[in-house]
């Protein structure tokens, strides 16, 4: 609404709006998810870690 004003009005009075920003919501829960792999695949934390040590994964992952 405050950077493009216009396309919110379009999308409310379209009746768009809830569609719109589940899709960005979507989007944005996609990367994160894609950046917490590489990190954890740059940092070693894979399923074997989560067996043999399961508090430095959780550690790890929480970082």
């Amino acid at each position: 609404m405050q950077y493009d004003s216009e396309q919110y009005h379009a999308l409310v009075v379209a009746g768009g709006l809830n569609a719109y920003l589940n899709d960005v919501e979507r989007q944005a829960q996609e990367e994160l998810e894609q950046i917490v792999q590489e990190m954890a695949q740059k940092d070693g934390t894979d399923e074997a870690l989560k067996a043999r040590d399961p508090m430095k994964w959780l550690r790890l992952m929480n970082n």
